[in-house]
């Protein structure tokens, strides 16, 4: 049946599918944890430092097998994490190649193994991203270099495969790029501070669908937070009187 009503803005953060990457230890993992109810898949080493509710996977079944579990909803979890997607894909990969008892993806031909990995990773992200929690990738960071009518000049994009990081890329509602930004003081002093960079750039991949998020942020979920919260907070007709007076 045809919709009789436009759909509505998720207004919060539990409703949304988020791309987390930066380089290793940068806090990517700490900035996830203190998401609503957060519980961690966790497909490499990487969480002894955090308290956190954690899943161990070591396979791409192990990943179904959770992902069964999260459906049924007997569960106090609210967020979940996939640190890293990109082990993640690596376990679908596995999997394919052992099903289908081949060595490599290229040996069924015509991309055909590629293509059956790709539609199962896509498959069960979208039925995580479907359900009624917030839904978090984590990825490293890689530079690549982009070549154009004009020149070459380097990006920085999330490790992922080609393949994946355009699945990925195109389901999620925000791509969080973790970076460092050097501040000099009145005095000259240097310093460097982690931030959150959320709009697209030449240089680095980021986005945020929802448009709620400044440029840059503190790499500090309580800060990310509130700039998510307060752009969904209408203002009150005292406050659109004092932006109209300022325009």
């Amino acid at each position: 049946m045809l919709p009789t009503a436009k759909t509505q803005p998720k207004p919060n953060l539990a409703d949304l599918t988020v791309l987390v990457y930066g380089q290793t230890k940068i806090g990517k993992s700490t900035f996830c944890s203190n998401s609503d109810g957060a519980l961690f898949l966790a497909t490499e080493p990487g969480l002894n430092s955090l308290d956190v509710y954690q899943m161990p996977l070591q396979s791409w079944e192990d990943l179904l097998n959770a992902c069964a579990e999260i459906t049924e909803g007997k569960h106090p979890f609210k967020t979940v994490i996939i640190d890293t997607i990109d082990n993640a894909y690596k376990f679908c990969t596995d999997y394919i190649v052992k099903k289908y008892k081949i060595e490599h993806e290229s040996d069924l031909g015509y991309g055909k193994g590629y293509a059956l990995v790709n539609n199962e990773f896509q498959r069960v992200l979208t039925k995580l991203a479907f359900l009624p929690y917030g839904l978090f990738l984590i990825s490293h960071a890689k530079e690549i270099e982009v070549e154009t009518r004009t020149g070459k000049y380097t990006r920085i994009v999330p490790t992922l495969p080609d393949k994946a990081r355009k699945i990925v890329l195109g389901m999620v509602d925000q791509v969080l790029f973790c970076d460092l930004e050097l501040d000099t003081s009145e005095d000259g002093t240097k310093s460097v501070h982690r931030v959150i960079r959320t709009k697209p750039s030449l240089y680095y991949e980021a986005g945020d669908r929802t448009g709620r998020l400044p440029e840059t942020i503190d790499l500090d979920f309580r800060k990310f937070l509130d700039a998510f919260n307060s752009a969904a907070t209408p203002m009150k007709p005292v406050q659109v009187a004092k932006a109209q007076e300022a325009k």
